[in-house]
């Protein structure tokens, strides 16, 4: 049987969760997630876990924060003041917002607060500091 190497482009069926059991993503319903390998395209825990693995085998790997969305920085938060932001935007808890970093790359945030005064936003990945657990299966080698 041919195992998966490094370079091959493979797709997979996953389901993936958080320690307490709750499923963040999963590919049910839909197409198997199609990737090449070592290329970076996935988080690098699930991306070692795959060569060597032969169509049809299934595997369930616990990824650290730092191998998946990283740790949660406290400093990737800020306060903004609402008189500073254009009245067309949204500014409830939960909308996610496209800003501006100091040099001018976009970066997509997460209003976490709001008052009559200011809003903040967090620019960590949702799933970062979290330990994530992927149950997966190999379904092809391109």
């Amino acid at each position: 049987m041919t195992q998966v190497k490094s370079g091959d482009t493979v797709r997979i069926h996953y389901t993936g969760t958080l320690a307490d059991g709750t499923t963040f993503d999963s590919s049910k319903g839909r197409d198997p997630l199609e990737f090449t390998v070592g290329s970076g395209q996935i988080i690098p825990g699930l991306d070692v876990a795959i060569p060597g693995m032969t169509v049809g085998e299934q595997k369930k790997v616990v990824i650290a924060a730092t191998d998946a969305y990283g740790e949660y920085h406290e400093g990737a938060s800020q306060v903004i003041p609402k008189g500073t932001i254009p009245k067309d935007i949204p500014t409830e808890v939960g909308t996610q917002l496209q800003m501006q970093n100091p040099e001018g790359q976009a970066m997509m945030v997460v209003i976490t607060a709001s008052d009559d005064e200011s809003i903040t936003v967090d620019a960590n990945h949702p799933l970062a500091g979290k330990e994530l657990t992927f149950d997966f299966t190999l379904e092809e080698i391109v």
